[in-house]
C-alpha cells in the first residue's frame, strides 16, 4: 500500500474526528481575526440555532417524523431558566439541568398520545402545542413579562469568570454546540441510529426487524426537546431578554426549514442550515419585510431540486460526477 493510499485509508476512516477537529481550530482561531462584536454575536446565534437544529434532526431526519412545534421547548427552556434564575434567585446553571429536566418531562407526556399520529397529523398536533405556548407567554404577563418580554436575565459565569460579552460567549456557545455535534455523530453511527435510520425508511420493516418504534420515537422526540430547552437556556442568559416572538409558529418553521436546507438526516448539514437561515436576513436586509416568504421560497426550491437537501444534494452530485468520469476514464 502506497503512502498516498494508506493517508486516503486513515482519513477515510477519521473523516468525522479530523472534520470536527479542523472545526474546532477555526472556532478556537475565529475570534482572533474577527473582533467585531456583531460579528460574534452572529456566531453566537448560530452556535445556538444549531444546537436545537441537530435534535431536531435526529427526530425528522433520522427518525423520519415531522415536528412543526420545536420553538415551543425552545421558549420552554428560555423562560424556564429566565423566570428560575430572576424570579426565585436560583443559580444559572443547576437551573439550566432542572429545566432540561422538566422539559423532558413535558415531552414525554406530550409525545407518548402524539406519536401515536403520523405525517400532517403530527405536524398539526406539534405546531398546536407551540400555539398554545406562545398564546400563555403572551397572556401570563405577571410571571413571563408578557408581550413586553421578560429582561434582567444574570449572565453565565464559572466561578468568577463571567461570560458577559461576545468574545467570551462564543467559546461557551461554540464549545457546547461542538460538544453536542459529537454526541450526535455517535448516536447515529451507533445501534440506536441504525434503529432510527430503518424507522425513517420503513417504520413496519424496521418493527419486523425488531426495533421497538413506539419508544425509539418517544425517545428521540424528548431528547430533541432537551436540546433545544438547553439551545433556550443559553439564549435567555446570553441576550438577558426574552420575549414571545422569539418562540412562535414562525421560528419554528424557520428550524425546519435549516433542517430540510441542510439535508434531512445530516449531522453536518444541520450546521450549514442553521448558519444559512441565521445570516441569510443580514444578507437580505432589504427583504427584512418579506423574510418569512423568502426562507419560503428557498425552501420550495430546495425540495423540487434538491429533496434530499442542500448540502447532501450537493455533495451526492459531486460524488455521482466523479464516478462518471472515472468511469469514463477507466473505459477510456
Amino acid at each position: 500500500m502506497t503512502s498516498k493510499e494508506k493517508f486516503g485509508y486513515f482519513f477515510t476512516l477519521h473523516r468525522s474526528g479530523l472534520t470536527v477537529l479542523a472545526l474546532s481550530l477555526a472556532v478556537l482561531l475565529f475570534p482572533l481575526f474577527e473582533d467585531n462584536p456583531y460579528t460574534l454575536g452572529l456566531t453566537n446565534l448560530i452556535a445556538i440555532n444549531t444546537i436545537v437544529v441537530l435534535g431536531l434532526n435526529l427526530f425528522i431526519g433520522y427518525a423520519g417524523q415531522i415536528s412543526l412545534g420545536h420553538a415551543a421547548f425552545f421558549g420552554l427552556g428560555a423562560y424556564g431558566s429566565a423566570i428560575g434564575s430572576t424570579t426565585f434567585g436560583l443559580p444559572p446553571w443547576p437551573t439550566m439541568l432542572l429545566v432540561a429536566v422538566l422539559v423532558a418531562l413535558v415531552a414525554l407526556l406530550v409525545g407518548i398520545p402524539a406519536l401515536r399520529l403520523s405525517g400532517h397529523y403530527l405536524a398539526m398536533a406539534t405546531l398546536g402545542l407551540n400555539f398554545v405556548l406562545h398564546t400563555i407567554l403572551l397572556q401570563w404577563d405577571e410571571v413571563t413579562g408578557g408581550p413586553s418580554g421578560f429582561s434582567g436575565i444574570p449572565s453565565l459565569a464559572l466561578g468568577r469568570f463571567e461570560f458577559a460579552d461576545e468574545f467570551r460567549l462564543h467559546y461557551l456557545l461554540w464549545g457546547v454546540a461542538l460538544l453536542v455535534l459529537l454526541l450526535c455523530l455517535n448516536l447515529v453511527r451507533s445501534g440506536v441510529g441504525r434503529g432510527l435510520a430503518a424507522l425513517a425508511g420503513d417504520e413496519v420493516a424496521a418493527a419486523a426487524l425488531g426495533v421497538d418504534t413506539k419508544t425509539a420515537k418517544v425517545k428521540v422526540f424528548v431528547l430533541s426537546a432537551v436540546l433545544a430547552s438547553l439551545a433556550g437556556s443559553l439564549f435567555a442568559h446570553c441576550y438577558a431578554f426574552v420575549s414571545p416572538d422569539s418562540f412562535n409558529i414562525f421560528v419554528s418553521a424557520d428550524l425546519v426549514i435549516m433542517v430540510v436546507i441542510g439535508g434531512m438526516g445530516s449531522v453536518w448539514g444541520s450546521l450549514f442550515g442553521a448558519a444559512l437561515i441565521t445570516v441569510l436576513p443580514e444578507w437580505l436586509d432589504m427583504f427584512e419585510t418579506y423574510k418569512d416568504f423568502v426562507h419560503g421560497g428557498i425552501l420550495v426550491l430546495v425540495l423540487i431540486f434538491l429533496p434530499q437537501g442542500l448540502v447532501t444534494g450537493l455533495i451526492e452530485t459531486v460524488r455521482i460526477r466523479l464516478a462518471l468520469r472515472r468511469s469514463k476514464d477507466a473505459a477510456a
